[in-house]
């Protein structure tokens, strides 16, 4: 598992070799809006990988695999925000609302998963 610098501003984009996969990732906090779902916008998360797109406008979400169902396209991990309040025995701030671009970095920090992670967690 890898932790990824991320920074608390409201859009960015990292370039970052992850398993001999070079891979650009955008970030990015879109206006509070509430869904159908009671669900805030929040913050979302593009991925390409060697210049192909993976995923686009994925929502991020606490402790939850953000390629989930594009395993497919032959990404050999996944991603995930930590809410690293909740880790540390407070509750969680948002209750599986997307986190906030102001806690990037410090409170909610981005996870790569690599193959054996995803293994050791059953999430293959």
């Amino acid at each position: 598992m890898l932790q990824i610098p991320i920074n608390a501003v409201p859009s960015q984009t990292l370039s970052v070799v992850l398993d001999g996969q070079n891979c650009q990732i955008n970030v990015y906090q879109k206006q509070p809006i509430v869904d159908e779902y009671g669900v805030a916008a929040g913050l979302f998360f593009d991925l390409t990988v060697n210049g192909v797109s993976i995923v686009a406008t994925r929502r991020c979400l606490d402790r939850t695999p953000i390629l989930q169902d594009a395993q497919y396209f032959g990404v050999s991990g996944d991603f995930m925000f930590l809410d690293t309040l909740a880790t540390q025995g407070g509750p969680p701030t948002f209750n599986g609302a997307p986190p906030y671009y102001t806690g990037l970095g410090s409170q909610f920090v981005l996870l790569y998963l690599e193959a054996s992670d995803l293994e050791s967690v059953g999430a293959t």
